[in-house]
């Protein structure tokens, strides 16, 4: 049972419990894996290593958070007035 980050990432459904986040409202577990997919970017890319384990954080984020949020966050971070620190 021991499977590999790829197997995970291959299948993967939908947004898995986390207990961080035990409410039904999961908009902080929607921006918290946000986060976490452009910091683990991030952090990866630096080291010029592998960046394939940061997909299941978008995967995570995609499945939970409004497009429309996504798509704010993208352009404010471009533009350098994203308000989370990655």
């Amino acid at each position: 049972m021991s499977d590999t980050i790829e197997e995970k990432i291959k299948n993967y459904r939908t947004a898995p419990f986390d207990a961080r986040f035990p409410n039904t409202n999961q908009t902080r577990n929607c921006f918290q894996n946000y986060l976490d997919f452009h910091r683990c970017n991030k952090a990866l890319a630096a080291k010029d290593q592998d960046v394939a384990p940061c997909e299941w954080y978008r995967r995570v984020y995609k499945s939970l958070c409004p497009m429309g949020w996504v798509a704010k966050w993208d352009e404010q971070i471009e533009n350098g007035s994203f308000p989370g620190k990655i």
